[in-house]
């Protein structure tokens, strides 16, 4: 009896023994996994996104643009009493601030325009200057006095008794930075300085909105990022014309020679480009890099076939047909798929002889002097005929050497309103001096580099906000080192670009707004930004599930097991208790 007592109690403790060991590691499995497993797979499964500078972000959402310009006033002999010289004001602030409705990214963006006008009289040899027989003559004396940088004016005030501007001309805009305003003797005369200077604020503003920026200029850079009410969309058309700023742009002149058994071309495309087009190009050079290349396409016939007038005896093309001309030529064309900078295409097409001559008319049916057009953001094609050399005993080919002056004058001016350089309608009063051999004035250089930094800075603002939205929303995406990098550079270049604008240093605005959205762009098209893009939650779960499932089980099971045992212990204790 004893003997079965001893062994069942053996049996009942090797029975407790067995449970406790399957306990404990159930338990101590359970533990590996959730302090050890658990943080490893964490661990080695996050996703690592480096540290943005959101905060800048967010303010950068909120567009405040200040820019600031610097207009010196020189007033020239006869223009000021003696008297009202010791009391002109060293300078002058004016400023004007605006609100343009943002889209969903830039949400209020906020212009303020601002002008220091310093007052002073004119130097000796300012008034030599000034002394010259013709206002071009003086303009070009005053540049070789003094250069203005960039983004500023200087405007000289002469009395009425000078002879530099014909009786009919109250302002000339010459080819500098440099403007001539006429104060007539009505303004002079009984006049305090505060009224004389209070007569000149108009005159001077509208000089201002000439040659270097207004609110509709800098609201046209921005049109892509604005709500535009029905009545400021005509305002902007010009700017729907022109190429988006962009670091580089490819430049290809192409002679399409349909006929070949026919005409025979020549043209000099290449010292025409030098004389032409490479100073304009060169003036350019701080807005963006140019490449040129040329090319000459045979049997390559316009899609549209042109209509024959009688009346005429010519052929037509109609400004309604000239939208189907391009696609069918531009396939031929080719691309440079080594670069991703726009094209600006410029075609010399030289009708064959069943369609020749060949004119392009205008919507009221009135043939266009430069029997060109051109294409917004594309380029421009002219028709250039070749009739006048055929002749009864004519043998066939024809040699034709291109009248390349007359081509380039109207690539040229396409050229410049591609690249938004706008022909402005001057007011009343005004006499803006011919832009000269470089295809492009000084002072248009910098309403274009106003523009052009204003745009800059609107791009990469809505690159960047963008990108931090879409990191905020898709939480799996990694943001690597090199993108944290480009990102804080952006916003480093956007604040100094702003800075710069404020005090009025285009130059290096324009740089600094360059850099922002090229950093800008260069962070927001990054490859690894799209690496877990393609694994959503639901994929994730598809993939974990059969991975961990079947070790998870067993533990759960057994952790319940135990859970279960210890509450039937309570229970039982607290039985005996009572």
């Amino acid at each position: 009896m004893q003997h079965d007592r001893h062994r069942c109690k053996c049996v009942t403790q090797s029975v407790v023994t067995s449970l406790d060991i399957s306990r404990l590691a159930a338990l101590s499995i359970a533990a590996v996994v959730i302090i050890v497993g658990v943080p490893l797979w964490w661990r080695t499964t996050e996703t690592y996104r480096a540290w943005l500078p959101v905060s800048q972000i967010k303010d950068l959402a909120k567009l405040q643009l200040h820019l600031s310009a610097d207009v010196e006033v020189v007033f020239a002999r006869g223009t000021v009493t003696p008297e009202q010289q010791k009391k002109v004001p060293l300078t002058q602030t004016q400023d004007e601030e605006h609100a343009v409705d943002g889209d969903l990214l830039v949400q209020f963006i906020i212009l303020r325009l601002q002008n220091m006008k310093p007052y002073r009289t004119a130097t000796i040899m300012e008034e030599d200057a000034l002394k010259k027989p013709t206002a071009a003559e003086a303009d070009l004396s005053l540049h070789m006095l003094s250069e203005s940088p960039c983004g500023s004016l200087v405007v000289y005030v002469i009395p009425e008794s000078s002879s530099l501007l014909p009786e009919d001309v109250n302002v000339y805009i010459g080819q500098r930075r440099t403007a001539l305003v006429r104060i007539s003797a009505q303004m002079r005369v009984g006049k305090t300085l505060e009224q004389l200077l209070a007569q000149l604020e108009p005159r001077i503003k509208q000089v201002l909105q000439v040659m270097s920026f207004s609110h509709t200029d800098i609201t046209v850079a921005l049109s892509d990022r604005v709500r535009f009410r029905p009545g400021n969309k005509e305002s902007i058309a010009d700017s729907m014309r022109a190429f988006k700023s962009s670091p580089g742009y490819e430049i290809t002149f192409s002679l399409l020679n349909p006929d070949p058994k026919s005409h025979q071309l020549h043209w000099d495309i290449e010292g025409a480009v030098q004389t032409y087009i490479q100073p304009l190009l060169t003036k350019l050079s701080p807005l963006a890099n140019f490449s040129i290349d040329s090319q000459t396409l045979y049997y390559t016939m316009l899609g549209v076939t042109p209509r024959f007038d009688s009346s005429l005896e010519a052929y037509t093309l109609n400004a309604d047909s000239l939208a189907h001309v391009i696609n069918p030529v531009e396939a031929r064309l080719g691309s440079n798929a080594a670069s991703s900078n726009p094209v600006l295409n410029f075609l010399l097409y030289v009708p064959d002889i069943r369609h020749s001559p060949l004119y392009i008319h205008d919507h009221r049916k009135q043939e266009v002097p430069s029997n060109a057009f051109h294409s917004p953001r594309w380029g421009g094609i002219m028709v250039y005929n070749v009739n006048g050399f055929y002749g009864s005993e004519t043998e066939f080919p024809v040699h034709v050497n291109i009248n390349m002056a007359k081509v380039m004058g109207v690539f040229l001016a396409q050229l410049r309103l591609l690249l938004g350089v706008q022909s402005l309608s001057p007011p009343p009063g005004f006499l803006v001096a011919p832009c000269g051999s470089t295809g492009l004035a000084d002072w248009e250089l910098d309403r274009l580099m106003w523009s052009r930094s204003v745009e800059n800075i609107a791009t990469a603002t809505t690159t960047i906000t963008s990108l931090a939205q879409l990191l905020d929303q898709i939480g799996n995406i990694v943001i690597n080192d090199n993108i944290a990098q480009q990102v804080s550079s952006a916003v480093t270049s956007l604040q100094l670009a702003m800075a710069e604008l404020e005090v009025g240093n285009l130059g290096f605005a324009l740089q600094y707004s360059k850099e922002a959205i090229l950093a800008s762009e260069k962070a927001f098209f990054d490859p690894s930004l799209l690496h877990l893009l393609y694994f959503p939650d639901d994929q994730k779960f598809a993939i974990y599930i059969p991975l961990f499932l079947p070790m998870c089980v067993p533990i759960l099971l057994s952790m319940l097991k135990i859970v279960s045992e210890v509450r039937q212990r309570r229970r039982e204790k607290q039985a005996k208790k009572e």
